[in-house]
């Protein structure tokens, strides 16, 4: 069997024509979803890249492997400690292994190992490729090894090949001669000028006046990347610019698919096209970052095209944790034990498979924060806020408001008790399967918060929001971090 596994950074599922969105930005991908199974309901159980990639790989919660942000102690993985073997059972058990197992030949075409330091991402691969530019490339860098391989390995049968671009992903980075196909499309947005008013007051790391981070300077290099936003048209090009790194991603797998199909192989050959996070476009007053526990940056695509496996679309809450079991279930390899996952196998098959009642979210990169989501709602509590100035508690009804303006704690209380009591519940739960007695968010928190909203940078911030016109910001922010 032949598998090939998609992975395009930062692609927000609502910015694709297969979960609705009006403007034309994956026509490839949008086909692949008409021949396979579309998921509404999947998240990444940890965010951003780092965590939610390992969720993926080791098949387990952050809070079980320790990886739930980007620097620090809780970046890298637990040790296994006196029980390790020759080899890492972690290791030996985990996603890519799964192809192994089954007795396929297993290649990789990503940086992410070499960007993050987290060489445990090629672990189960017989073959990796590595551009070299850390994250930073563009796809035209990517697709002709993906091509090369793909006619190198054609006469093979058995293989699984991850491929992996980042165009979606912040700073926005397509080449220039792609020019911006939506230039002259409306954007049918949200984001009134009444809302932008608001948004453009806001404090905290890429907000509208700081969208480089902490700062609003633009780097020249990147050119589709503003350093600000300041009024309702640098919105909308900023929008654009969004939308042409996915639609330049979905070109690039155009070529991909094109050549399987030459090679006579395409409908034999699984296709499954996901992402690691969202992307917060104003959602929170953030712009072009991955840096809540919210629902818009942990919902993520998910798309199966199984041969001979059902088509159409499942709403049920799942993680992307659940992939393993489900593909040791559909190659017919045994589960590790320690995978917190659930298999939804019986679902490419046609049965009716159950998902989960709730979902608990982290996110420890940019803040400390865990969310639930259940029923329409998703509620969000807050340890440390990245400089956000984040209320403690926020609870949105998803269904009436998927853009999270509307913070519904003060009139519905019992509702942010029941998410309460669902993170309380599944943290008592994940301790007590633990290999540690420390809850890495804690560990996060406790060397000095989250690594890019670090407590060293406050007074470099507050200055920063002096100086923009945000002097209450400033004042706030100070005395929230006096102590």
């Amino acid at each position: 069997m032949r598998i090939l596994y998609i992975d395009i950074d930062t692609l927000r599922p609502d910015h694709m024509g297969c979960y609705g969105y009006k403007r034309d930005t994956t026509p490839n991908m949008d086909k692949i979803a008409n021949e396979g199974l579309v998921f509404d309901n999947y998240y990444c159980s940890d965010a951003p890249c780092l965590p939610s990639r390992a969720a993926l790989i080791f098949g387990q919660f952050g809070i079980h492997t320790g990886i739930v942000g980007h620097g620090g102690t809780a970046a890298d993985k637990r040790l296994t400690g006196e029980s390790r073997s020759f080899n890492d059972i972690e290791d030996v058990n985990n996603f890519n292994y799964i192809f192994r197992k089954a007795g396929m030949y297993t290649a990789s075409i990503s940086s992410f190992a070499e960007r993050h330091s987290s060489m445990w991402f090629n672990a189960g691969f017989n073959e990796t490729h590595n551009v070299g530019d850390g994250g930073m490339e563009s796809g035209e860098k990517v697709i002709p090894i993906a091509l090369e391989w793909l006619d190198r390995n054609k006469n093979r049968d058995d293989w699984y090949l991850q491929l992996h671009l980042w165009d979606p992903h912040t700073p926005y980075r397509a080449p220039a001669e792609f020019g911006n196909p939506f230039a002259s499309e409306p954007l049918d947005n949200w984001i009134t000028e009444e809302v932008f008013s608001k948004h453009i007051k806001k404090a905290g790391p890429h907000s509208a006046l700081d969208i480089s981070g902490i700062h609003g300077t633009p780097n020249p290099e990147f050119p589709r990347h503003p350093g600000s936003l300041n009024n309702l048209a640098e919105v909308k090009n900023f929008f654009d610019q969004y939308d042409c790194g996915i639609k330049y991603a979905d070109q690039l797998i155009g070529n991909v698919i094109d050549l399987l199909k030459a090679q006579d192989i395409y409908d034999e050959t699984a296709i499954i096209i996901s992402s690691d996070h969202g992307e917060n476009m104003d959602e929170l007053g953030i712009y072009a970052e991955h840096g809540t526990a919210d629902n818009i940056t942990c919902k993520i695509p998910m798309i199966i095209k199984w041969p001979g496996g059902k088509t159409g679309r499942d709403d049920k809450f799942r993680y992307n944790l659940d992939l393993a079991p489900t593909m040791a279930d559909l190659l017919n390899v045994a589960p590790y034990e320690k995978w917190d996952g659930k298999s939804y196998a019986g679902l490419i098959n046609g049965e009716e498979v159950a998902g989960w009642n709730s979902l608990v979210l982290s996110q420890q990169a940019h803040v400390n924060q865990r969310a639930a989501r259940f029923d329409d709602y998703i509620y969000i509590r807050t340890i440390s806020d990245g400089f956000h100035l984040f209320d403690d508690e926020m609870l949105f009804n998803i269904k009436d408001d998927p853009y999270e303006q509307f913070d519904l704690k003060d009139t519905h209380p019992e509702i942010c008790a029941k998410g309460a009591k669902i993170i309380l519940d599944w943290q008592e739960e994940m301790m007590k399967t633990s290999n540690s007695d420390r809850d890495p968010m804690w560990t996060v928190y406790r060397e000095g918060g989250p690594y890019h909203g670090h407590r060293q940078y406050v007074e470099m911030y507050a200055q920063r929001l002096e100086t923009s016109g945000r002097a209450d910001s400033a004042e706030k922010l100070r005395n929230r971090y006096k102590a």
